[in-house]
């Protein structure tokens, strides 16, 4: 993963960096725990923001002194189950504890900065727990995980009839793309502000005519961000929702900074892998691919980015050293953490919400706990997530885990205890 390379609605867009993610991709205070931790309990808010400058940082934690008794951590599991609870695109069935394929063998430190970024905007009925939280930055894996195994039920997500679903992970990353402040004749494609006047929910001009139509590019002058060589990299970071720009300035001076979905025309979102796929032009629908077959055919490169007439415009925002340690904000409001933040279709399970994920498959075989942070306009369904995999070029981690993923997934959804 690139991270060398020094706020929108959603950060998965549409989400997918081939056709198959293409065509996919939005309390309970702590009882009877302050005098078992004692001693750790106790702690500065200037510890916890030590804590989140280190972003995925590993942090050692010291050990309890030999005078404080460790926190036990739960061991049974039999307290009589809870009601379901029906929400709008799922319902989610209460199970125990040791029916989390994995739950236990990993510590859930590399999670809880997510968490913790996540309680800068708490779900709803979560922000007595997300005071625990933040006061568990630096307990040990065992009193974390006792900790949520006490406030929070897990419970398995079906369908809304209680049925279980054939669920799906996808992956989606932040790319990083060169570009120029200024056009020159390489770089001819310009990413936009939305334009005066762009109403949520209305269509406006299509791609096409965005390309084409007099009265669409006057409505466009003057807010051109930044120019791309490669269109098909701007259909990308469109399709993705953000990104980094590596930018060259007018005066020749080079930074980097990162653009975020602000606004769409308003158009249906169409998939040019699948346009091709359709025509047999590609049996391969990979960016690669994509990409390969553009340079043979240049006279219809315009057919295919026209056959999406979705356009996505951006804002531009500063990226500091402690913005690079993270991504971009998702619909949840809070930065993105690679690896342990998802998208979720928001009918199903509430921003803000930790999960369970477990998903077994030729590119991942995890079980570990993530946050639902963001959404993406693809991403509908019970059990459908997209993995943010952090942030680079085509060479970078980042992007070939978001191509590949595309496997069967099971989500559990943990809940406040109800007293």
């Amino acid at each position: 993963m690139n991270t060398s390379n020094t706020n929108a609605p959603s950060a998965s867009s549409n989400n997918k960096v081939m056709v198959a993610v293409e065509d996919h991709k939005q309390g309970v205070e702590g009882r009877g725990l302050r005098n078992a931790r004692g001693w750790r309990l106790v702690v500065m808010a200037g510890i916890v923001g030590s804590l989140l400058a280190c972003a995925t940082d590993v942090v050692e934690i010291p050990s309890a002194p030999a005078d404080i008794p460790p926190l036990v951590a739960v061991t049974t599991d039999t307290a009589p189950l809870p009601p379901a609870i029906q929400r709008a695109g799922s319902r989610w069935v209460p199970v125990r504890w040791a029916e989390l394929p994995g739950w236990g063998a990993e510590g859930l430190h590399a999670v809880w900065n997510a968490w913790v970024r996540g309680c800068e905007r708490p779900a709803p009925g979560q922000a007595g727990l997300c005071a625990e939280v933040r006061q568990l930055s630096i307990a040990t894996d065992a009193e974390q995980q006792a900790w949520v195994m006490g406030q929070l039920q897990p419970y398995r997500v079906t369908e809304p009839d209680g049925t279980p679903p054939n669920g799906l992970l996808t992956g989606y990353y932040e790319p990083i793309l060169d570009a120029r402040r200024q056009s020159d004749a390489r770089h001819r494609t310009p990413l936009y502000e939305p334009p005066d006047g762009l109403k949520a929910g209305q269509p406006w001009f299509t791609r096409q005519q965005i390309d084409r139509d007099a009265s669409a590019q006057a409505a466009l002058k003057g807010r051109e961000i930044a120019w791309l060589a490669d269109p098909i990299d701007a259909l990308i970071l469109q399709i993705q929702g953000s990104g980094r720009l590596n930018i060259t300035e007018v005066d020749g001076s080079q930074r980097q900074v990162r653009v975020a979905f602000a606004a769409h025309n308003g158009q249906p979102y169409q998939s040019v892998g699948r346009w091709l796929l359709d025509q047999r032009a590609i049996t391969d629908a990979r960016w690669e691919a994509i990409k390969a077959w553009a340079a043979r055919n240049p006279q219809r490169l315009n057919d295919m980015l026209w056959s999406n007439p979705r356009t996505v415009f951006f804002r531009e925002e500063e990226l500091s050293d402690f913005d690079a340690r993270f991504g971009p904000r998702g619909a949840q409001g809070v930065p993105l953490t690679p690896g342990r933040s998802i998208a979720v279709d928001p009918k199903s399970i509430p921003y803000g919400t930790p999960v369970w994920l477990a998903t077994q498959g030729p590119t991942l075989n995890i079980q570990r706990l993530v946050m639902a942070q963001d959404t993406g306009g693809a991403i509908v369904g019970a059990v459908r997530a997209d993995l943010f995999t952090g942030w680079g070029s085509w060479t970078d981690e980042a992007y070939t885990t978001a191509a590949a993923l595309k496997q069967p997934l099971q989500m559990w959804v943990l809940w406040p205890r109800q007293p």
